[in-house]
């Protein structure tokens, strides 16, 4: 702050002029293709525009004016230097173009009528040294003032407490520089010790609190406050570590909680979901009115590959690209990359902001979606096909993940139908544990909690008797007898033909490749199963002599077993046609 300038609840009350026309101007940029932009961004932009026009909303510029001049006139720079080598340290902290983008979305936009702001959860993804974790601080300082008459709290938190401290440590070295420090006669009480760091201070119109901390749900469950901001949410194991914070909240009307990452190495993850659900609102899959999300990542081309050396894909990346991403620097780190595989990894997630498990994936996930959305049958519709169906099942774990499936083809599409299977005792401990979904699929109608602390085999034998009397003429079914002569002995009852299936590589090859090649083909359908695409994207596989090929999980806590029974179904399609040729062939049919 200059030195000329009044104490700080004076200045409250300076702030003037408007920002809108950059935020604006921002966005044009964007839409009208003159800016380098990713698919997520593209589809923000086009949210904000049509939120523009729907009268259910309006455009409140105070909130955000406020914000992002009282966070030029207040802070600055505690480190860094510019493009030129220029030391940054003490100079303004300036806003980018995406910061006030974002900061107008989050403050302007108000429900019709009201004073109640919008949006109550945002998503801020993008790469490192995008002017990320200082924004965050930023962000903090100025809702906490912005809210200061309702007695604003406000928590800055990670998964480790050295990464929110980076933010409070901004925040701590501008409250001296300004010279409001308690101890030397300011308003802002600073404490900094093994137990606390916090900032405090009580204004003539209102009082705020801001607090670092790391996000553990075990030791923080009377959390109360109106703004929250977690940093670097990749590094969260457990969905309640984000949860806590979303609780603490329901005592406000205009509240915000923020998550601000990078991508991380684990798409199953707590920030892996959340983005999937992010993509569908911002896709209109979902209808999400209350979150705000601005993400900045590569994209992949037709055939699933990101051209990492490429100039233009580090722009569309990087929305600071040229301001605190020097071009000459990101480029070589990205040669580099290209020579080295274990930079490689570091540099997809950190500077492209795209998840390293995707590189040890065998399949190109985008290739599976662009086929399945190709069609669109439901249950009811493809059990009236006058096609047969095979049966495949996956039980070698009783206390884990079960899978059955139905594959069958119609005109040259070939269907896959999938059911999972979950013990309920140890669901909510597995979910989060190795953060799989499985509520969410059972909610979708994609899994069967099973009553028991194991797989109860009887509930997978009723999923194919069912499926049968919805319709679907059942050929056969194969399966690894060696895991449960139980279910064996339930399906040979209720009349089914069952062929014992060992789980050799070579014999699962041919199914593997079948699968693998309608996906690219574009004819591959299985009902938009997101628990289906989970298990795709999860499996790694080692190619063999002979176009054969051995596939396993990515990482071991992962599952696979919904794509492991599709194999088994689609192989029994398979050699169940190879008989049909060869008994035309023998009766001299063509």
């Amino acid at each position: 702050m200059p030195e000329d300038w009044p104490p700080l609840w004076q200045v409250l009350n300076l702030i003037k002029g408007k920002n809108w026309p950059a935020v604006l101007k921002y966005a044009e940029s964007i839409r009208d293709g003159k800016k380098i932009a990713c698919i997520e961004l593209k589809q923000a932009v086009d949210r904000f525009f049509c939120d523009l026009e729907n009268p259910d909303y309006y455009i409140d510029s105070k909130g955000p004016e406020f914000c992002i001049q009282i966070i030029e006139k207040t802070l600055c720079h505690q480190q860094g230097e510019k493009l030129d080598g220029t030391p940054l340290r003490g100079t303004p902290f300036l806003l980018e173009p995406f910061h006030k983008f974002i900061v107008y979305n989050l403050l302007g936009f108000k429900l019709a009528g009201t004073d109640v702001v919008r949006f109550h959860e945002a998503l801020i993804f993008i790469p490192r040294k995008n002017i990320k974790t200082s924004f965050a601080a930023a962000l903090a300082w100025a809702l906490s003032l912005w809210y200061r008459k309702s007695g604003s709290k406000t928590y800055i938190t990670a998964a480790a407490l050295m990464q929110s401290l980076e933010s409070f440590n901004f925040l701590s070295y501008n409250i001296d520089r300004m010279g409001e420090n308690a101890k030397n006669g300011g308003t802002v009480k600073v404490i900094d010790n093994n137990n606390e760091h916090s900032l405090e201070s009580s204004l003539p119109d209102g009082s705020f609190f801001i607090r670092a901390l790391a996000a553990n749900p075990d030791a923080q469950d009377s959390l109360n406050c109106n703004i929250a901001i977690c940093d670097e949410i990749h590094a969260f194991k457990q969905p309640k570590q984000y949860n806590l914070f979303k609780e603490a909240m329901k005592a406000y009307t205009n509240k915000l909680l923020i998550g601000i990452s990078t991508a991380g190495d684990n798409e199953q993850a707590f920030l892996g979901q959340r983005l999937k659900y992010c993509r569908k609102i911002l896709d209109g899959t979902v209808k999400d009115e209350q979150y705000f999300i601005f993400m900045c990542c590569a994209n992949p081309d037709e055939n699933g590959d990101i051209d990492y050396t490429n100039p233009a894909v580090h722009e569309m990346a990087n929305p600071a690209y040229g301001v605190s991403i020097r071009p000459e620097e990101i480029m070589n780190d990205s040669l580099q990359a290209q020579n080295d595989p274990q930079q490689r990894k570091d540099f997809f997630a950190k500077s492209l902001n795209v998840y390293t498990n995707a590189l040890k994936a065998y399949f190109n996930i985008d290739e599976f979606r662009k086929s399945d959305r190709a069609y669109n049958w439901n249950l009811e519709q493809l059990a009236k096909l006058p096609i047969d169906w095979y049966g495949g099942a996956d039980l070698s774990k009783l206390h884990d993940l079960t899978a059955a499936a139905l594959f069958g083809n119609y005109k040259g599409v070939d269907i896959i139908i999938t059911h999972a299977f979950f013990p309920v005792v140890a669901a909510h401990l597995k979910a989060e544990q190795d953060n799989i979904p499985l509520f969410g699929w059972q909610d979708d109608g994609w899994l069967t909690m099973c009553n028991s602390p194991t797989v109860n085999h009887s509930d997978v034998v009723k999923w194919f008797v069912d499926m049968r009397k919805k319709g679907f003429k059942i050929k056969q079914v194969g399966h690894d007898r060696k895991f449960c002569r139980e279910y064996f002995i339930g399906m040979k009852e209720a009349g089914f033909k069952i062929i014992d299936q060992p789980q050799y590589y070579y014999k699962k090859s041919e199914g593997f490749r079948h699968i693998e090649q309608s996906a690219k083909n574009g004819a591959l359908f299985y009902l938009h199963s997101e628990a289906f695409e989970y298990c795709v994207e999860n499996v790694s596989a080692v190619e063999k002599t002979d176009d054969m090929i051995q596939y396993d999980k990515v990482q071991p806590e992962h599952r696979i077993d919904l794509f492991d029974a599709s194999v088994f179904a689609c192989i029994r399609y398979l050699e169940s046609l190879d008989r049909s040729r060869a008994a035309k062939k023998w009766w001299g049919e063509t």
